[in-house]
């Protein structure tokens, strides 16, 4: 069925809406079964300690380059009205706010978009964490937190036109391909090295695919829309899990969008991928301290992901895919925060727990 059939069959909020849930349920499936993860890649990087995380993270963040770059070339996407590219930004949010979500990261162990996923397998440390998360989230958008939000960002910002590195380095999206290519090559060394397994192989492209692919119907969508003038956008965590906190928040009848499809499809995928492979189990905190670290953790991320305009998905995939500056800034200072406070605080409790 052509797009504009089906928009015309169950509306545009509802067909924007059913792609954001369709989407979000074949990368909940691929992050499960792949265990993709950003704050294991950053570990494993910063520690030295082999290449299995690193070649999954490696596999989606060049399939997002590489699919979503090819769709511009053959003319079936544009990009250049997306938020991360047409709209003003923050070069001080994008680098403290990496910073601040690297950290949380590390202390919750895991990003958002593992979060949902863990959570949905039984994981209870996550569903709180994601919890708080929302809850952080939405105090930095509107709350509480907001002010402080807004007074970082507004300390260096950058104009809309600015934020192309692609345009600014006068390169074609040809270059863009060539480049997700070079990381492929490095994911697929470093995967033969490490033994890994054909379904993490697929797993990790597949989440890179399905950041493409949300570019491309999100564009598609608008396009073919009546009335409705939607944006292109692709997978992020940090606004949807805020969107659907407050959608359960409000009376009935609050308007879908495409995140609000996104958010219930990852769980649903991530929960039907663990129970066909039989991996569903309870999983709750093991003392207080740990809980705080876990909470800590998902204030960091989420004041942090808001901060920069988006999570680890977010930021260091789906905005790194059209090659926005800040994005690529943002995934800088994540791989900074994460490697320093693994650095300060998980090795010294490794290196203990390894003393006779």
């Amino acid at each position: 069925m052509e797009i504009s059939s089906l928009i015309e069959l169950i509306g545009e909020k509802s067909s924007i809406t059913l792609a954001g849930l369709l989407i979000g349920l074949l990368f909940g499936a691929f992050a499960q079964r792949s265990s993709f993860c950003l704050r294991s890649a950053v570990v494993e990087f910063w520690n030295r300690d082999g290449y299995k995380k690193l070649s999954v993270w490696l596999f989606a963040f060049s399939a997002a380059v590489i699919a979503t770059q090819l769709f511009v070339v053959g003319d079936w996407l544009d990009v250049s009205q997306s938020r991360q590219l047409s709209a003003r930004g923050s070069l001080s949010g994008a680098l403290i706010g990496g910073l601040l979500f690297g950290i949380g990261m590390i202390l919750a162990r895991g990003c958002s978009s593992r979060m949902l996923v863990l959570a949905a397998n039984g994981n209870l440390r996550a569903l709180l964490t994601g919890l708080i998360f929302a809850v952080t989230a939405q105090a930095s958008l509107n709350g509480v937190l907001s002010p402080l939000r807004t007074w970082i960002s507004a300390l260096w910002t950058i104009e809309g036109s600015s934020r192309d590195l692609l345009a600014a380095a006068h390169l074609g999206h040809v270059s863009g391909i060539l480049f997700g290519l070079l990381w492929l090559g490095a994911a697929i060394t470093f995967a033969r090295r490490t033994q890994l397994a054909l379904r993490e192989w697929l797993g990790g492209i597949g989440v890179g695919i399905m950041v493409a692919m949300a570019w491309l119907l999100t564009f598609q969508i608008g396009k073919n829309s009546f009335d409705t003038v939607m944006p292109v956008q692709s997978l992020s965590f940090t606004g949807p899990s805020a969107d659907v906190l407050m959608l359960v928040l409000s009376p009935p009848g609050q308007p879908w969008d495409f995140d609000i499809g996104l958010v219930p499809g990852v769980v649903l995928g991530s929960f039907l991928a663990a129970l066909w492979a039989k991996e569903l189990k309870l999983d709750g905190f093991k003392d207080g301290l740990s809980m705080r670290r876990y909470i800590a953790g998902a204030v960091f991320m989420g004041f942090g992901g808001m901060l920069a305009g988006g999570c680890a998905v977010g930021a260091g995939v789906s905005g790194a895919s059209v090659f926005a500056l800040t994005a690529w800034v943002a995934l800088f200072g994540m791989w900074a925060g994460a490697g320093l406070t693994n650095y300060l605080v998980d090795r010294p409790e490794r290196r203990l727990a390894l003393q006779p």
